[in-house]
């Protein structure tokens, strides 16, 4: 395998942070509720439901929510990613409405990560 340049780790760098961006406008923070079946049955609709009712009581218009299928862990649902612009994903398992409360202040508007409720950090490589 031939050795990487500058130039090949830059164009490597634009491609992640184009793939990656959150921005659509004035979008700072990503977070995607995984509501697969296995996350509907554990409860990720009220996980839903407590964050978008947050977000309304912060009046936040910099978050963009999505929803995903299972991600291969029912066991650890409800599961939550937060992705904040410049940041690497977390990934929290076992969210409940209280929990994404706390996610949203601490995590989404202040910058602290949850550490008690994290199943992983970073992205999923894919080749």
């Amino acid at each position: 395998m031939a050795k990487l340049t500058i130039s090949d780790l830059k164009k490597i760098k634009e491609k992640a942070l184009s793939e990656n961006a959150l921005r659509e406008g004035d979008r700072r923070v990503k977070v995607t509720v995984h509501m697969g079946t296995c996350g509907i049955a554990a409860g990720a609709r009220d996980v839903m439901d407590a964050l978008m009712q947050e977000i309304n009581e912060a009046g936040s218009t910099d978050v963009v929510v999505t929803t995903s299928g299972c991600m291969g862990l029912c066991s650890r649902e409800p599961l939550v990613t937060v992705e904040i612009l410049g940041q690497e994903p977390i990934k929290y398992e076992h969210i409940n409405g209280n929990k994404m409360r706390q996610i949203f202040k601490r995590h989404v508007l202040e910058g602290e990560i949850q550490r008690s409720f994290v199943l992983a950090t970073g992205q999923e490589k894919t080749e």
